[in-house]
């Protein structure tokens, strides 16, 4: 089995599973307390809070461990608007940032305060004087990944830092992604990061606050962590986590360059060998060992589960499930389709045979998935031209609307329309997304008794 999906959670480092073996003979006991094994326990506590600092480039007494990633984020965007409230209640941050941000702004919603969301490119990137445009006088924080969780796009992080610290407002860096790569350029105030993302164990988060930041935890006080994460520390994961990061940041220039080069040859030869096929995010900027390629008229649930049965762990750039119908934001925000993605995330180590296996297994699986939900095999074929067309999609899900289009939209003359009638979500980001691949021109949505019409005239 080959397992491609690390950006979601890389295995066990040796290190960190050494470590922790060690660490659960040696860190039981409450590194609070000051007899022998208390203080046995709270020197492994301060062994790894050092070493972890090291990696992140910030003080010992600036990061705190949380419970999870997640945790670490929501404490973070909590205390910087507490501890700023009396500048204001508005947050900025960019259209692709992981849920746990989304969330968060979401609940300062709620609470009655205010969020803009700064858009991103097609390869899902901000712009960093847009991001810049974005602040306010009552902007109390900014949020700005440093590489994008599904497609992998690095952001202009230190860009913008410069921006908010010229307009005084402390910049969140969710470096989740990326830290067991290398350091995040300076300038952030506050930076978040999950063990797990590099090979440690689970259920271990990172937060970094500068000296100097305003930032009030809420909840009740706790003496542990400096108030910012109440409860027990899990010392053995803790010990891991920072033992896993400390050795996973020693191979990476030569781990990186090695899986940038397989990614390269996935991004290279995905579209040679699979028709109909997009690669997404930015060629360059990105993280060393992510690529989401999008492919045209495919399901992404099954498409996941055919490289399954062929022994390839992978997910899709998607989080369109069938309990949610509800396609990625991440991919919505860029304008690319948000069914029949590929998220490959190579974790380290990854042999080059196996990606060798996944390119040769790749095209029959796509070509399957497709020929078992009636998508074209060829571009359709000249008839007789006819009038404006009205296809009828209501009912049926994503991708079968886009299929029932590309059949017909060599049936109608240049300049001629196609309508599609839809009811689906995701129909509303795939078939503009469609046109684009296809060089055709989206007009736009129209209302319909039910779902919407969007309505697409031929150009080619």
């Amino acid at each position: 089995m080959s397992y491609f999906d690390a950006a979601s959670s890389a295995p066990l480092h040796p290190v960190a599973r050494q470590a922790l073996l060690a660490s659960l003979d040696e860190g039981w006991a409450d590194p609070a307390r000051l007899y022998r094994e208390g203080r046995r326990a709270g020197m492994l506590l301060d062994a790894a809070r050092e070493a972890a600092a090291e990696a992140v480039g910030c003080r010992p007494d600036e990061l705190v461990f949380t419970s999870s990633g997640t945790r670490a984020v929501h404490t973070a965007v909590s205390g910087a608007l507490s501890g700023r409230r009396r500048v204001g209640r508005h947050l900025v941050l960019s259209a692709v940032e992981h849920s746990s941000v989304l969330h968060a702004a979401a609940a300062l919603e709620a609470a009655g305060g205010s969020f803009t969301e700064v858009p991103v490119d097609r390869t899902g990137a901000v712009d960093a004087s847009g991001f810049g445009r974005a602040l306010r006088a009552d902007t109390a924080l900014a949020c700005l990944q440093s590489a994008n969780h599904e497609v992998g796009t690095e952001q202009p992080v230190a860009a913008v830092a410069e921006l908010c610290a010229a307009a005084g407002v402390p910049l969140l860096v969710d470096a989740a992604q990326s830290l067991g790569w290398g350091p995040v350029p300076g300038g952030w105030s506050l930076l978040t990061a999950s063990a797990h993302k590099w090979g440690g164990p689970a259920g271990v988060g990172l937060l970094a606050v500068r000296k100097g930041v305003r930032f009030a935890p809420q909840g009740p006080a706790d003496e542990r962590e400096s108030g910012r994460a109440p409860g027990f520390e899990n010392i053995p994961a803790v010990v891991a986590a920072a033992a896993s990061l400390r050795a996973v940041r020693a191979e990476a220039e030569a781990e990186a360059a090695r899986l940038r080069a397989l990614v390269g040859r996935i991004r290279a030869e995905v579209p040679r060998l699979v028709p109909d096929v997009e690669v997404v995010g930015d060629p360059e900027r990105r993280l060393p060992h992510l690529v989401t390629f999008s492919c045209l008229y495919v399901d992404g649930e099954t498409l996941l589960h055919e490289l399954d049965r062929a022994d390839f762990s992978v997910s899709s750039g998607s989080s369109c499930t069938s309990s949610t119908l509800t396609p990625s934001h991440v991919l919505k925000a860029m304008g690319v389709l948000t069914e029949g993605n590929v998220r490959v995330s190579l974790p380290t180590g990854t042999a080059a045979a196996e990606v060798d296996r996944f390119l040769e297994v790749l095209p029959g699986v796509v070509a399957e998935v497709r020929l078992r939900l009636g998508a074209p095999a060829a571009p359709a074929p000249s008839r007789a031209p006819s009038a404006s067309l009205v296809v009828d999609s209501l009912g049926r899900r994503c991708p079968v609307p886009v299929i029932e289009l590309a059949k017909v939209i060599g049936e109608v003359p240049v300049g001629a329309t196609v309508t599609v009638l839809a009811d689906d979500e995701a129909a509303r980001l795939d078939i503009p997304a469609w046109c684009e691949m296809r060089e055709q021109e989206y007009v736009g949505e129209e209302p319909a008794d039910r779902g919407s019409a969007y309505v697409v005239r031929r150009l080619t």
